[in-house]
């Protein structure tokens, strides 16, 4: 999305005080995706995250004032409607839409809550049904659709497609279905579904937290701008689900409320935002000039060693522990955690996977160029062998997942790495080294965070080979060797040669988070 059109998107719907959901829900999830949100208020609710305590609602007369002040003056490129309460207001509210006929309408039907309870009366419920097919998309939740249906809720995924083709079929309009209340699925995912009976899946793992407050309203909102601006429906509803579930997968740091707490909407800008930091990732004061013992590196004495290849030497136990928050960063980064956990983004595997491919090509450049200045002939016939298997193993591996879809171009993070670690292994034997060092012990230790890798794990093969003890032992033998090329390296080098490792550390970070950033 470019700033050449910013869309311009209507939210009309009740409030929520305590900021999870209604119209507070929806301006953040619609700035979130990229648009300007503007808000017509429906009803006054005085509800927190432990529930709903009462509801004012204003006279219909002054919602037909606040629909005509925005729409007199402000070009409106989207709706989207969340709760109307009352026959009067989705009365209302659809006699508006009719004389104002925005490009797109979405509609969340906001009729029975999560447990089952009705929460509009039978009256208003037959106009949220009539109002329900002037919408481009509705979304309601699984209970609302079955409400529509006149039929019991579905309690399966394939059961709840099926409900919701019937629906858009009979009413002439797309329905998105959402199964994240089917907790006995692995996947949470939604379904677009089209009058045709087309299906768009946007696949998203669960996450176990109780906050999950405001959820509905922050879908529809978010779908509501990336369609306003331009993508199409499987575009914007992948969109919308990574988005809100990357919200939800960190709603338990908001520490919101006492009951079901709100998402963590700006999540992702903080994230992007973090990502966008010039300050250099190794500053002056992380290494000496000089390293004449490995005390002399600044590190964390306290940090664990690695769980898997274990250092070789006190050289590489300090590069390891100068290393440990950057480590810790890996650990806990969103693509590495969803990677190993099997529900990552099918469109951020695909491409990190892909880079990956391009990144091997010069990574074996690097690897051969390291071996060209190894002091041994068997550290020579190491690195060459390291230097061919990434372009024959590893580069199967891809190849296997990608088919013909390889990418013919470097982004910007890999290019980045890429061009480091060419230069790197132009410098002293102990700088290169040290350079391509962090590729093979931070796959190994993300390799050693998962217990083990079921057969059905989407990821199996990519994790399988970091897993391997022959992994392990490859990058064992790999420390062995810059534990001696530290030993056999000058002060200065050696300080070279540990900045490297550090900024290699760093790169594998950005590397990693890369795929993220499409979501």
């Amino acid at each position: 999305m470019s700033d050449a059109h910013i869309p311009r998107v209507l939210s009309i719907a009740g409030t929520d005080p305590s900021g999870g959901a209604g119209t507070a829900a929806d301006m953040k999830a619609i700035t979130s995706a990229g648009g300007f949100g503007m808000t017509v208020v429906t009803s006054l609710v005085a509800q927190n995250t432990t529930g709903v305590r009462t509801i004012h609602t204003p006279p219909i007369d002054f919602l037909k004032q606040q629909l005509a002040a925005v729409s007199d003056d402000v070009e409106l490129d989207a709706v989207k409607t969340g709760m109307l309460g009352t026959s009067d207001i989705i009365n209302t509210v659809s006699a508006w839409i009719s004389t104002q006929k925005p490009a797109i309408l979405v509609v969340d039907p906001v009729m029975v809550a999560s447990s089952g309870d009705r929460l509009i009366d039978a009256e208003a419920e037959e106009a949220m049904r009539r109002f329900c097919r002037q919408a481009t998309v509705i979304t309601p939740n699984l209970n609302e659709l079955a409400v529509l249906l006149g039929e019991e809720p579905a309690t399966t995924e394939a059961d709840a497609v099926e409900q919701g083709k019937r629906w858009a079929a009979a009413n002439g309009t797309s329905i998105v279905v959402k199964t994240g209340h089917l907790t006995h699925t692995r996947w949470a995912s939604n379904f677009w579904v089209t009058p045709g009976g087309q299906v768009f899946e946007a696949r998203t793992g669960r996450c176990s937290t109780k906050n999950t407050h405001g959820t509905g309203c922050s879908l529809a909102s978010a779908l509501t701008a990336r369609l306003a601006a331009g993508n199409s429906p499987e575009q914007a509803l992948r969109w919308a689900t990574n988005w809100l579930h990357e919200a939800i997968a960190h709603s338990d740091a908001l520490h919101v409320g006492h009951g079901h707490g709100p998402v963590d909407h700006s999540h992702r800008a903080r994230r992007l935002a973090r990502a966008a930091d010039a300050h250099p990732w190794v500053p002056a004061a992380a290494v000496p000039t000089r390293l004449e013992t490995p005390a002399d590196l600044p590190q964390d004495a306290a940090a664990p060693l690695p769980r898997s290849a274990q250092p070789a030497g006190p050289w590489t136990t300090a590069l390891w522990r100068a290393a440990f928050a950057t480590w810790d960063r890996v650990r806990s980064n969103d693509f590495v955690r969803a990677l190993i956990a099997g529900d990552l983004a099918r469109e951020a595997f695909d491409f990190y996977l892909g880079q990956d491919a391009l990144y091997l090509v010069d990574y074996s450049r690097a690897l051969a160029s390291v071996g060209a200045k190894a002091p041994t002939t068997a550290s020579q016939i190491f690195w060459y062998e390291c230097a061919a298997g990434g372009l024959t193993t590893e580069r199967q591996l891809h190849e296997g997942w990608l088919g013909d879809h390889i990418p013919r171009v470097e982004g910007p993070v890999t290019n980045y790495y890429t061009s480091f670690l060419l230069a790197s292994a132009a410098e002293p034997y102990v700088v290169g080294a040290a350079a391509v060092l962090p590729c093979a012990w931070l796959y190994a230790e993300t390799g050693a965070e998962v217990p083990s890798v079921e057969p059905d794990h989407p990821y199996a093969a990519w994790l399988d080979l970091y897993h391997s003890d022959e992994f392990v032992e490859l990058t064992a033998t790999e420390l062995g060797y810059v534990e001696e090329a530290f030993d056999a390296a000058t002060p200065t080098d050696r300080a070279r040669a540990a900045h490297a490792f550090l900024q290699a550390c760093r790169h594998e970070l950005e590397f990693f988070d890369q795929g993220m950033r499409l979501l």
